[in-house]
């Protein structure tokens, strides 16, 4: 019980923390301006990681390699704390495991922002957030607009991309049982 209980709130903790360095990076990719609330609460989250590593990393391109590397690290420190705790597994394995957490993380954000997306389609809030939403969207959308037309004045691109990122997360379980073994 013990071990579930400490796994479940590391998840917690390395799910956000993880997930503001990768909408750090994918948000500087996309150029979408940080001076809105999410922005800045991305900014206070990781720049405490991010400042020093550009120091010695820098972007490579539009891909902004501190942020990435920040998200590897906190996955890398959440596994390295349950190897301590268990001891099961060699501690060879540590990075990998860490990759596949970064790739989990970012089909878990994808995911949570299409369906964030969809909702405030539906509602069409007027907030900053909404168009912040929609220019981090519309790229990942734009491939299945193309191929899905509009059912009803419906757009079920989002449920396509959904249903692929849900295939993908099964895809990747598979891959890592299979590496793991």
């Amino acid at each position: 019980m013990f071990y579930q209980i400490i796994s479940f709130v590391l998840d917690v903790a390395a799910g956000l923390l993880g997930g503001a360095f990768l909408l750090r990076a994918y948000m500087q990719y996309q150029k979408v301006p940080f001076k809105n609330p999410v922005g800045q609460f991305v900014f206070a989250l990781t720049d405490w990681l991010v400042l020093p590593l550009r120091r010695v990393l820098p972007a490579i391109g539009k891909v902004d390699t501190a942020s990435v590397v920040g998200v590897f690290l906190v996955e890398l420190a959440q596994f390295s704390i349950l190897w301590l705790l268990t001891r099961l597994g060699g501690l060879e394995m540590l990075p990998v495991l860490a990759l596949f957490g970064v790739v989990r993380l970012i089909i878990s954000l994808l995911t949570g922002l299409v369906i964030v997306h969809a909702i405030l389609s539906w509602v069409r809030a007027d907030s900053p957030i909404v168009d912040i939403i929609d220019r981090l969207c519309a790229p990942l959308l734009r491939p299945f607009r193309k191929l899905i037309p509009l059912v009803g004045g419906i757009d079920l691109s989002p449920l396509a991309l959904l249903v692929l990122l849900q295939v993908a997360a099964i895809a990747l379980a598979y891959l890592q049982a299979a590496v793991l073994r």
